[in-house]
């Protein structure tokens, strides 16, 4: 492992995918990259992890606007990705299927708008004006952001004014249809979704990519371990258990970072890809204008979450080719508040198998909402493969209980599917807080809010001239959203035209 330097170009705090892109971007213009990363593993959200000789994924499960023509496929060819990353189509009339409690029709999401249409007109034969004027509206404002549209020459944008259009209400503006509301709002456990916060963008931006095409990844770790290779063949150089505790400013720009074991690293620039509040409190702030201080402490994040990973039996569970979201609850808007006895009321379900060619999966993770509260009384306790500690039996007592209870509620979903269990493995706000760096395990970074906009929009450049933010806080979360986040954190350095100019050759 090569030894830090004390000066580089670019010094980029997080190896999450939007910490790797910006590596990869400014690797390859020449410049000499340092990627700190204060865990073991690299990738963030992309990372996996073994149990029991079977590999998990630990936050990615599927990818969207994968085909030629659509908003990522020229982001995975410039990052040499697309043939690198092993995936599989998921089932063309249904990669997402819709379901709630006590109604046994399964609602597909198809790929294709047509084929989305055609689908739910099966089961909602009135509603063909209803959806295609919800299509039309997604359509409509993915149009506005000129990084999710390569393929369009833009001469100015209008991003700003999709930012406060409500999901909720634009999709029952397109339909009367309660059902068929909720059936159309059924995937939003992707972005947190709550009837008064919000907002339609983000909904239809990662929902139109889906449509496009929507791919199951064999493992997400892939894309990784390919961004490393590449970064690492073009000079850069990638630092784990490496963690910087402090960011040393004047009130212009940054000067270095300070390690944990007091080593300091200076740069040109730097990019943070850790959380933007936590990126301000490694910072020295005297100097540093007090409202723009104070919002970036004070951002609201969204909602956190239990996850159960289950090892399956042996030729006991059939492999389904679409992701399941069941709603225990019809209130698809109201899911994430759980009330004083913490009920659940949602849950998402990712099936996997351990070849294209079998019937059978070998794991199912399941997801719920928790909200951090719950596990609050264990805060100060901090657990990674890293710095290994024993949180206490009353922690272990309180996942278990909260697995028999999801493990309860996929029991209604698939009868007998108690037996189907060889082992399970679980994951809290905690273990989001300690392994991804997410204030209070929050799922998806800063909470968006189509009432305030301009309040949760964070912008890649900060008031001081060297030092840029990046990953799912900036523009939008998921493997599309960091990826164009990346890119206009790079086009601050760069220059937007030349970045666009670079991106657009692979269209």
């Amino acid at each position: 492992m090569p030894k830090i330097k004390e000066e580089y170009d670019v010094v980029i705090i997080g190896s999450g995918l939007g910490g790797l892109l910006c590596g990869y971007v400014l690797a390859q213009e020449g410049k000499s990259v340092c990627i700190l990363e204060k865990n073991a593993q690299i990738g963030g959200n992309l990372q996996t992890f073994k149990r029991d000789k079977v590999k998990f994924d630990s936050g990615v499960h599927y990818i969207g606007g994968l085909d030629k023509g659509q908003a990522l496929y020229p982001f995975f060819k410039y990052f040499n990705l697309f043939e690198n990353v092993e995936k599989e189509l998921l089932d063309k009339d249904g990669y997402d299927v819709i379901s709630f409690e006590n109604d046994d029709i399964l609602y597909p999401h198809g790929q294709g708008y047509e084929n989305f249409v055609q689908q739910l007109l099966k089961h909602f034969p009135k509603e063909e004006e209803g959806l295609r004027k919800y299509c039309d509206e997604i359509k409509r404002i993915c149009e506005k952001f000129e990084w999710y549209n390569l393929h369009i020459d833009y001469t100015e944008t209008d991003e700003m004014s999709a930012f406060s259009l409500s999901a909720k209400e634009v999709i029952a503006d397109c339909t009367s249809d309660q059902k068929l509301q909720k059936v159309l709002a059924g995937s939003n456990l992707l972005y947190a979704g709550e009837g008064d916060s919000s907002p339609f963008y983000i909904h239809a931006l990662i929902i139109d990519s889906y449509i496009g095409s929507a791919y199951k990844l064999k493992h997400s770790d892939q894309i990784s371990k390919q961004l490393r290779k590449d970064i690492k063949k073009m000079g850069g150089e990638i630092f784990i258990n490496t963690e910087v505790t402090k960011i040393e400013n004047t009130a212009k720009q940054v000067q270095y970072v300070v390690l944990s074991d007091g080593q300091t690293i200076k740069g040109k620039q730097f990019i943070s890809n850790m959380h933007p509040t936590q990126t301000f409190k490694l910072l020295n702030t005297e100097g540093l204008r007090k409202v723009n201080v104070n919002r970036m402490l004070q951002l609201e994040n969204t909602v956190s979450s239990f996850i159960l990973y289950i090892k399956l039996k042996p030729d006991t569970f059939k492999f389904s080719n679409s992701n399941r979201y069941h709603f225990i609850e019809d209130d698809v808007w109201n899911t994430q508040k759980n009330g004083p006895e913490n009920k659940l009321k949602a849950l998402a379900i990712f099936n996997s198998r351990p070849s294209k060619d079998t019937e059978y999966s070998h794991t199912l993770t399941a997801m719920a909402y928790m909200n951090y509260e719950e596990v609050r009384k264990w805060e100060n306790s901090f657990n990674t493969t890293l710095s290994e500690s024993e949180r206490s039996g009353e922690y272990v007592k309180f996942k278990r209980e909260k697995a028999e209870e999801l493990i309860a509620a996929l029991s209604t979903v698939y009868p007998g599917f108690t037996d189907c269990i060889e082992s399970y493995y679980t994951a809290t706000p905690l273990t989001q807080r300690d392994y991804i760096g997410a204030i209070e395990g929050g799922l998806y970074g800063i909470k968006k809010d189509f009432n305030a906009p301009v309040k949760s929009f964070i912008s890649a450049n900060t008031k001081l001239d060297n030092l840029f933010l990046t990953g799912q806080n900036v523009i939008l979360h998921g493997v599309l959203g960091v990826t164009i986040s990346a890119m206009v954190t790079c086009q601050f350095i760069l220059g937007k035209k030349y970045m666009l100019d670079k991106l657009k050759a692979y269209v």
